[in-house]
This record gives C-alpha cells, structure tokens and sequence, in this order.
C-alpha cells in the first residue's frame, strides 16, 4: 500500500515541477545563508521556470512525459542508458580534473574523494546485483 501511494505521487504531474520549486527554496536559503542572496533567488527563479515548462510540456511531449508521469518499459531503458551516460561523463570529468590538480602540483581534493566515493559506489553496485541476480 505505501509503495503503491509513493508510486502515485511519483507520478504525478505535479510531483516534478514542484520538486523542482522545493530544490530552488533549498538553493535560495543556502545561497542566503552563504552571503549571495541575489545568486540564490537567481537559482529559485531558474528552477521554477523549469518546473513550469516541465508542467507546461507534460501532455504534449512524449518526452517530458517519459520524465514525468509516463514511464513505460521502453522508457525505462531510455532512461536508464542516459544515466549511465551522465555517470561516465561525470566520472571521466572527475577523473580530469584530480589530473589537472595534481598536474598543478595539488592534493587533487576534493575531486579525489569524489573519484574514490564514485569508485566504491560502482564496485558495490556490482557486488549487490550480482549477489541479488
């Protein structure tokens, strides 16, 4: 029953767009915080135009109802393919730039946690759908 009700408000048209308005409040206050105010209502506005938009698109775009409330099989596979993507991307610019650093002469921290955190993600990632399948 709990699944079932999260599922639902996954769902949702309205769970992303205002997902996004929640993060924009989290980037605004920490911002506030931080002492740039003006960057963090910047950051609100621009993640609350995007909510917008993803609202706005979601029953006219295959797409953006992929990424919202209309996740089938195929969908799936989509989305799993970009995140894996995304992740190689964001492993080989992390790996990049601890190079750069410790071509600088540098710890290469904190990209160096950031590769070791990765790193240790992936091998137990391996470990846990191996064990499981």
């Amino acid at each position: 029953m709990i699944k079932d009700r999260c599922e639902a408000i996954g769902r949702s048209k309205w769970f992303l767009p205002l997902f996004c308005l929640a993060l924009g409040v989290v980037v605004l206050v920490a911002s506030w915080l931080g002492g740039s105010l003006s960057a963090g209502v910047y950051g609100l506005v621009v993640l609350a135009v995007f909510g917008l938009v993803l609202l706005l698109l979601t029953g006219r775009s295959e797409t953006i109802r992929g990424l919202t409330v209309g996740r089938d099989e195929r969908f799936a596979q989509i989305d799993l393919r970009a995140t894996a993507v995304a992740g190689l991307v964001l492993i080989t610019a992390v790996i990049v730039a601890w190079l750069v650093e410790i071509a600088r002469g540098h710890s290469g921290n904190p990209y160096g946690w950031l590769g070791a955190i990765g790193g240790l993600a992936y091998i137990l990632a391996v470990a846990f759908f191996r064990w499981r399948g």
